[in-house]
Parts: C-alpha cells; structure tokens; sequence
C-alpha cells in the first residue's frame, strides 16, 4: 500500500484551542486509511471469504498475485499464467455485485450501493490446471477501500494538478470519504437501537404472557383442588 504523508501547518494561529482542532483535524485526515494488505493458503478446491464493512456508495479495488508450492525446491514460485482465480462479491443482501475468472494475477473492482458487511470470496480454478492438484497455493491480496483507492499519481498526470491542487484534492476526498464513514456509523446505530427496541418489545410481550399463563394456572388450581375437596366432603 501507498504510504500516506502527513502535512503539519506551522504558523501564526488566533488560540492555542483553534490550532489543537487545526492539528486533530490533520491527524484525522492522516489516519482515516481503509484497506489491508495480507496474503492466505488455499488448498485444490478451497474456497477462501472475507467480511468487509463498507459505507455505501463506495468504490473498493482489490489487487492479488498467487505463488505454486515448489515441492522440488520447497518454496512458493509464481504461478503460470494458466492458473486462474475466481472472484466473488455479495452485498449484505447477499446479492452477487462480482463474479469474474481472472488469471493468476490480477485487479478487481467494485462499487458498494448497500452499506454493511460485503462477503470477497476467492477459490482457483484448479479443476482447470491438474499441476495445481494436491499442492498449495498462496495468493497475496491487497484491498483498498474509499479514496484510498485512487491513484492519485495517475490523476494528477491526467488532470495536470499541481502538488498542492492533488494535495487539496486528496483532503476533499478523505473528507467525504470520513462523512460516509460517518453516515455508515450512524446507519448502524440505527439498525441497532431497532433491534434493541424490537427485542426489549419481544421480552416485554413473553414476560406479561408468562404472567398471564401463571394466573391461569394459579386459579384452575385452586377450581380444581375446591371441586376436589367438596367432592371428598372436606368442606
């Protein structure tokens, strides 16, 4: 992943206060990085998923490589080109939004339009490649969620920006990007505080009918043990 670089400003400020949020802000900024790069073991047919919490309407970019178990030399070497991955992505409502074959290397793409948690999924295609049969493999997967995405190097040489025109550029999108993250958080809220509230009302409901149940209980008990007593002329 590409390192983020963070821009202290140093100068004459109205209060100690102001530049405290001034400073907080850019610190924010600086550590509001979504995406993790990690690398995993799959077997012939093995299937391999991962959770990610995304905010909606957010582009995610997933790159990977995939290394062959080399018994001869005991070690992973990259894999041929004829050894493929595919790729798999469902949304919390567990709709398909991905499904590609790609090579043994490559880059996917994705737009979130459901917040919550997105299921990535990845087996190969080994039923394809009988040299993978019974060996391992291990894939090198690297995500990037929000701007974090973006190759800013790309845009800046594209749109012709200046260093700070990127720089200003890159905060606007780390501020949106926070303000979804936001929105997201408070979604989940939401949809936590109605649980809360439906489960409190289920409880609620089952308390008074287990009341209601014993009262029942309570007076057929004391009917039948009167008919029992007036039918043995003990009252």
């Amino acid at each position: 992943m590409a390192a983020e670089q963070c821009v202290w400003v140093v100068g004459p400020c109205p209060g100690a206060r102001l530049g405290r949020v001034v400073r907080a802000l850019l610190l924010l900024l600086c550590f509001a990085a979504r995406g993790g790069a990690l690398y995993f073991h799959i077997g012939e047919t093995e299937k391999k998923c991962f959770i990610e919490e995304i905010p909606d309407e957010t582009m995610v970019i997933g790159n990977y490589r995939t290394q062959l178990y080399d018994k001869q030399r005991e070690e992973y070497q990259p894999a041929t080109p004829g050894l493929g991955m595919f790729v798999e992505v469902k949304d919390p409502e567990d709709k398909v939004i991905l499904a590609r074959q790609y090579g043994s290397e490559g880059r996917f793409t994705f737009t979130s339009h459901t917040p919550g948690e997105h299921q990535i999924c990845l087996h190969s295609n080994s039923t394809k490649f009988s040299l993978f049969a019974g060996g391992m493999l291990r894939v090198h997967l690297d995500i990037q969620v929000g701007e974090h995405a973006n190759d800013y190097a790309e845009i800046a040489a594209k749109d012709k920006l200046s260093e700070l025109q990127l720089r200003v550029r890159q905060l606007v999108e780390q501020v949106e990007q926070i303000q979804k993250e936001q929105n997201y958080q408070r979604w989940r809220e939401e949809r936590f505080r109605q649980t809360s509230e439906s489960t409190n009302q289920r409880v609620l409901w089952w308390s008074i009918l287990q009341t209601l149940i014993l009262v029942a209980i309570g007076v057929w008990q004391m009917r039948h043990l009167k008919s029992f007593f007036e039918a043995k002329k003990l009252v």
